[in-house]
C-alpha cells in the first residue's frame, strides 16, 4: 500500500487511494479524508459520498465534530450514536437528516505533527468497536507520510510555478517600460501590497491581459 500510495501524483488521488484500501479492512462504505492546517483548520481532501460531504461540510461550518476532537485530543475519537452525542451537539444537529449514527475518526500522524483526520461512518449504530481502530490506525500512519510527501511536493510545485509567472512578468514589463530585473520586480511587489493581491496572482494577471489593472 505505501508503495502505491506514494506513486499518486497528488494529495487529492493519494487520499483516494488510501481510501480504496482503508475501507474493505473496516466494512463500511462511507469516509473521508480531511486535510488539517495551521491554526487546526480543516480542508477536505476526498469523500466516498454525498453523505459524507454533507457530514464534513458541517463540521467545518460549526467548528465541531469528530474531525475537531481529534486534532485537540491528538488521538482516534468514536462515537456510536451521534445524534445524541453530548460532545459536538451543533454538528449533530446539522446532519440530523443525514443518516449517519456512527463515527470513528482517526489521526494521520507523523511524529511533529498531524497531517489529517479519517473519518469512517456508518448508518448504524455502535458500529465501530477497538479493533477497528487498530485497523485503521495502522492503515493511517502509512498514508500520513505519503499524504505528507504529496503536499510538500504540491507546495514545491506551486512555488515553482509562481516563480515561473512572476519571471514571465517582469519580463514583459522590462520590455514595455524598459526596466531592469529588480525595477520591474518593485513595481510587481508595489502593486501587490496596494491593492492587497497576491504575487502570484498580478503576475498571473498581468500575463493574461498585457496590463495590471
Amino acid at each position: 500500500m505505501a508503495q502505491v500510495l506514494h506513486e499518486q501524483p497528488d494529495v487529492e488521488q493519494t487520499a483516494e487511494r488510501f481510501l480504496e484500501f482503508v475501507l474493505p479492512r473496516i466494512g463500511t462504505t462511507h469516509a473521508s479524508l480531511l486535510l488539517v492546517h495551521r491554526g487546526g483548520r480543516l480542508e477536505s481532501a476526498t469523500a466516498t459520498d454525498a453523505l459524507v460531504e454533507e457530514a464534513d461540510r458541517v463540521q467545518m461550518e460549526t467548528g465541531e465534530g469528530p474531525s475537531f476532537s481529534v486534532v485537540q485530543v491528538e488521538k482516534s475519537v468514536v462515537s456510536g450514536r451521534v445524534p445524541e452525542d453530548p460532545r459536538w451537539p451543533r454538528w449533530a444537529d446539522g446532519i440530523a437528516d443525514v443518516g449517519l449514527r456512527s463515527v470513528l475518526s482517526v489521526r494521520l500522524r507523523t511524529p511533529t505533527t498531524t497531517v489529517g483526520v479519517l473519518n469512517l461512518y456508518d448508518r448504524e449504530t455502535d458500529r465501530f468497536d477497538p479493533n477497528d481502530d487498530v485497523i485503521a490506525q495502522v492503515f493511517a500512519d502509512h498514508a500520513a507520510v505519503a499524504v505528507s510527501n504529496a503536499r510538500s511536493e504540491s507546495t514545491l510545485w506551486q512555488a515553482i510555478d509562481a516563480r515561473k509567472l512572476i519571471g514571465q512578468a517582469q519580463g514583459i514589463l522590462m520590455e514595455r517600460f524598459d526596466l531592469t530585473d529588480e525595477q520591474a520586480f518593485a513595481v510587481l511587489r508595489r502593486y501587490s501590497q496596494d491593492n492587497n493581491v497576491k504575487l502570484r496572482d498580478v503576475a498571473q494577471r498581468l500575463i493574461a491581459t498585457r496590463k495590471l489593472s
